[in-house]
């Protein structure tokens, strides 16, 4: 369906693709990854026409519909949801239109040959309008806002009403009820909550038939909704038949062995070039040295590709805490507001946290999951019951507050120094570097960086203090894959105390061996792990 051929892109001096190859045929599903900077939105944009390529050739088969989902909400305004969502297919609307107008003209007296060429143009006008979803647009919209999270009551609502979080939302859904044949998704899973993840999930392995092209740091949905990996690294791509999982592994297959053939290939130049070396001021090997100066030349140099390295940081133990870390009796939060009635997040909660557990607090979207561990960390007082800290309890509480209060003016450096202040120069550097800030970018001030390098800032300065009770709301939002992995192992070698509320899967069956679910403003605890939790309710049937 589409084609990109040799594709050559650079900025200034920045070489992002150099002949590089992708195929989007009917109904593959892709997933696009790659380390930030390699050029993947380049690629989205190439194929909208957002860029134009330097060198090389798109090219697309006929009737290709493209809908593209990015970070970038333009304006919204002077709609309702709804209304917002439906005028992405405005084309599809006028269509219809003039079918109703064609149909009115067809009750009119008109020679035979006129009737002819009007109904002929009425059946091709019929059929593109069904193939485009035409007759059941409005009932698809509404299916995907409610999917998405916003029901039936809130569609009504003008856009303006709406944060920028759930501007994102109704873009995503603007782009779903479009139905392209051709799917381009950069991220869709970021501001979405558990639930509208798997519904999504689910709509893209059921109900969409298209090409899918995506980019997306939720390692299950990536696993679930993707057939093929297309990595963009060393300014080319490569493709890999397989899942996410399967990516991994293959790529350390194909890593082992491109390092395995370019240690041959070394060991082979430097004889070359040591025979070359002894005997080019000799007449008698004249011939034999300019022959062998001709084979070098002529040989294709392996690269080895610059994969972003880890450095691995000890984390120094924390000191051991009380048997039991908080005793909750009794919990409740009702929120107060000026204009609005009080509203009851949860009541009567109790329940007791222990040494060295690592708990998922879950729920639905707006169970109060958020305002639970605000409670725990002493950032608001409970309305009812009490929340009590036990002896040796040293907490540390990461939001997304905390990326907000960040000094803009200090550098990445000088941040984790003042969080650190009795570390030397080394042990701040390290530390740095294992949450991805290596070299000159320990030196880049806090308002150069993006929401995921200002997370990883604020979870380096977390575990880097002697904690042994972390309380963090959503640490893996704005985070990349490779991002949620190192900070899942340091989560998984931490011997301290854990609770957390996170959307992503995979780090959770990782990670928790305690499950409290919030619902109806009643808390359960589950006393096993996260799949234990899945498996006793049976919350996990939504995913396909």
């Amino acid at each position: 369906m589409i084609h990109l051929t040799n594709i050559s892109k650079q900025f200034g001096s920045q070489i992002l693709l150099k002949n590089a190859d992708l195929q989007i045929l009917a109904g593959t599903r892709s997933g696009l990854v790659g380390a930030n900077g390699t050029g993947k939105t380049t690629i989205f944009h190439l194929i909208t026409g957002e860029e134009d390529a330097d060198d090389g050739d798109i090219t697309f088969s006929k009737k290709v519909r493209i809908g593209y989902f990015s970070q970038t909400v333009g304006e919204m305004s002077g709609k309702s949801v709804l209304e917002e969502v439906m005028s992405g297919s405005a084309d599809v609307v006028r269509l219809g239109e003039e079918m109703k107008e064609m149909e009115a003209a067809m009750a009119e007296p008109m020679d035979d040959s006129a009737m002819a060429e009007l109904l002929e143009k009425y059946g091709q006008a019929a059929e593109d309008f069904e193939n485009r979803g035409g007759y059941d647009l409005e009932t698809r919209a509404q299916t995907v806002l409610t999917g998405l999270g916003i029901g039936p009551s809130d569609q009504g609502l003008p856009v303006e009403s709406f944060s920028g979080g759930w501007k994102m939302r109704i873009a995503l859904a603007k782009i779903l009820t479009v139905s392209p044949n051709v799917l381009l998704l950069d991220e869709p899973t970021n501001h979405l909550d558990m639930e509208s993840i798997i519904w999504l999930e689910n709509w893209l392995i059921a109900d969409f038939k298209g090409a899918l092209l995506m980019t997306c740091h939720d390692h299950d949905f990536m696993n679930r909704v993707v057939s093929r990996i297309v990595e963009v690294a060393n300014h080319t791509t490569t493709t890999y038949g397989g899942n996410y999982d399967f990516y991994i592994k293959e790529r350390e297959v194909r890593l082992a062995q491109l390092i395995a053939t370019h240690r041959r290939q070394q060991e082979m130049l430097a004889k070359e070039e040591n025979f070359i070396a002894r005997f080019k001021a000799r007449v008698s090997h004249a011939s034999q040295v300019q022959s062998r100066i001709k084979k070098l030349e002529k040989i294709e140099r392996i690269e080895l590709p610059e994969y972003q390295k880890t450095i691995k940081f000890k984390f120094s133990k924390p000191p051991r805490s009380g048997n039991d870390v908080v005793h909750i009796e009794g919990l409740a939060k009702t929120w107060e507001t000026q204009h609005q009635e009080a509203k009851t997040v949860f009541t009567g909660i109790s329940g007791l946290i222990t040494r060295g557990d690592k708990i998922a607090v879950v729920g639905v979207n707006g169970a109060g999951k958020s305002t639970f561990l605000k409670v725990l960390a002493g950032q608001t007082a409970p309305t009812k019951g009490r929340s009590v800290i036990g002896a040796n309890v040293n907490t540390g509480y990461f939001s997304q507050h905390a990326m907000d209060i960040l000094d803009e003016d200090k550098t990445v450096f000088d941040t984790v120094q003042d969080a650190l202040p009795l570390e030397g120069i080394g042990v701040i550097r390290n530390l740095c570097g294992a949450f991805l800030f290596s070299g000159d970018d320990v030196d880049k001030k806090i308002k150069q960086l993006s929401g995921g390098e200002k997370s990883r800032v604020v979870l380096a300065t977390l575990l880097g203090q002697p904690l042994n009770f972390l309380i963090l709301d959503e640490p893996t939002n704005h985070l990349d894959i490779q991002s949620r992995e190192i900070l899942l192992q340091a989560l998984k070698e931490f011997t301290g105390t854990i609770v957390l509320v996170s959307h992503d899967r995979h780090f959770l069956r990782s990670l928790v061996d305690r499950v409290f679910e919030i619902d109806h403003g009643q808390m359960t605890a589950f006393e096993g792990d996260y799949e234990y939790y899945l498996s006793k309710t049976g919350r996990d049937h939504r995913a396909v």
